[in-house]
């Protein structure tokens, strides 16, 4: 490669070192491949397969990589099962990383993928995707792994907010479902009053990324790289209008205020307490997979809108690949990644699994989860079909922050002091804004905030 930009640059406008060159050069030589990509063949001049390692958490990636194995001989693929991201999978990434010992392909979630950019460990892959592979990928997606023009992982799928509620609740007591979030509200009330120890919908203490989602429909836009600086923004108005909003329905108890992920959350959908649930599409198929005695009782509808004339929705949950900085063949890498996204075979494989309602990232492979799908579960309805049409409203533009992990631990520390009565959504997201700067300011990054 010619000349190395200085780490500095490359943070503060995320525009991380080309492939070619440093890693092209660690391919060796080189024969075509099926797909056409270049794939390492030994010194002698026959063929010697490339073994590539692939870390995920991902429920059914080992149907999918003995899949991939089975029908290429090129390129192998070596599996380790890791735990999910915040239960120690992204600490061992990182560790493995310093080490240099990263596994070749590694699977990030979406708010994750900025950061270990930054931090070199997702190499800027812009040059190995062709433009077929871009054509295959719904553009909002790919988006979100993209950052300056440059891209950093590929996406597997892509999780529109959508709305599960209880048909036999709703029916019980007469209610309509909200299209919009004035409706939401006004049902909340009904639900509070005429229904005793039940309300509409949880707010999660731990939900991050589902107030994130909330304020991505709404229009805010917590973080931008305009001007080669991280620019911050987390308590704009629409983010603050979104804090008002779900203030109220704590304030007046409207909504359960406890953590999703908890016992708690549980016993309120195992019980009937709670008669909606604001999710990713994804959660379909873990409902479906947690709560099989609750068949026939569920519907999906699109989440509400706050211009129903206009809709739009952000994402909850969604998956992406990425090629490590410690990857000696990042051609086979990508040849992988390309197959476990696009592929008919590694959909099928996956869904082999249990894995029943991952909406895809290549609109291509919808026809391959739909017929997979049991809609039985879900009293016949054609829920990938929602969720293709929500997927083409997720709003454009968003960018994840550099360091969720820490932007998310601060709001949730401070979502948790509001169910305790002892704080407010709005100073919980300034008190996030505020978490964050440090970090930033720690890793050289150039940096702005507007607090309000």
């Amino acid at each position: 490669m010619s000349g190395r930009q200085s780490r500095r640059s490359v943070l503060a406008t995320i525009a991380a070192l080309p492939l070619t060159g440093a890693l092209g050069a660690c391919t060796g030589g080189g024969t075509e491949s099926r797909s056409g990509r270049t794939s390492t063949t030994g010194s002698s001049g026959g063929k010697k397969p490339v073994r590539l390692t692939f870390w995920s958490a991902l429920r059914g990636s080992q149907p999918v990589v003995d899949a991939f194995n089975k029908t290429h001989d090129t390129i192998q693929v070596d599996f380790q099962q890791i735990p999910g991201g915040d239960s120690g999978g992204y600490a061992k990434l990182s560790n493995a990383a310093r080490a240099g010992n990263a596994p070749d392909v590694a699977t990030l979630e979406y708010p994750q993928v900025p950061g270990y950019a930054i931090d070199g460990v997702a190499t800027d892959i812009t040059d190995l995707v062709s433009e077929g592979l871009r054509a295959k990928l719904l553009p909002q997606a790919l988006g979100l792994t993209t950052f300056e023009k440059r891209t950093y992982s590929l996406p597997l799928d892509i999780e529109p907010m959508v709305m599960h509620y209880r048909v036999d609740l709703f029916e019980r007591y007469g209610l309509e479902v909200p299209r919009t979030w004035e409706e939401f509200e006004a049902l909340a009330r009904t639900v509070r009053r005429t229904t005793g120890n039940r309300r509409l919908v949880l707010f999660p203490t731990d939900g991050f990324t589902q107030f994130a989602a909330y304020s991505w429909q709404a229009g805010a836009q917590w973080f931008d790289t305009a001007g080669g600086a991280w620019n911050l923004s987390l308590a704009d108005a629409p983010t603050r209008r979104v804090a008002a909003y779900w203030q109220r329905l704590i304030d007046e108890d409207l909504v359960f205020t406890n953590g999703v992920n908890s016992r708690q959350s549980d016993n309120q959908i195992a019980e009937g307490l709670v008669l909606t649930r604001l999710t990713g599409a994804w959660d379909a198929g873990a409902q479906m997979n947690a709560r099989p005695g609750q068949k026939g009782l569920w519907a999906i509808a699109p989440l509400p809108q706050w211009d129903a004339a206009r809709p739009a929705v952000g994402t909850h949950g969604g998956s992406t690949f990425a090629v490590t900085k410690d990857c000696r063949h990042p051609e086979a890498a990508l040849e992988f990644i390309e197959w476990q996204i696009t592929h008919p075979d590694s959909l099928r494989a996956r869904l082999s699994s249990g894995t029943s309602s991952q909406y895809p990232a290549a609109p291509g492979l919808i026809p391959v989860g739909r017929e997979a799908f049991d809609r039985s579960y879900y009293s016949g309805q054609d829920i990938y079909t929602l969720f293709e049409e929500q997927a083409h409203t997720v709003r454009d533009g968003w960018i994840w922050g550099p360091r969720s992990s820490a932007t998310q631990r601060v709001m949730q520390d401070g979502f948790a002091r509001v169910g305790a009565g002892q704080s407010s959504l709005i100073e919980a997201v300034r008190a996030a804004q505020e978490g964050t700067m440090p970090d930033l300011k720690a890793l050289g990054l150039a940096t702005t905030q507007h607090s309000t």
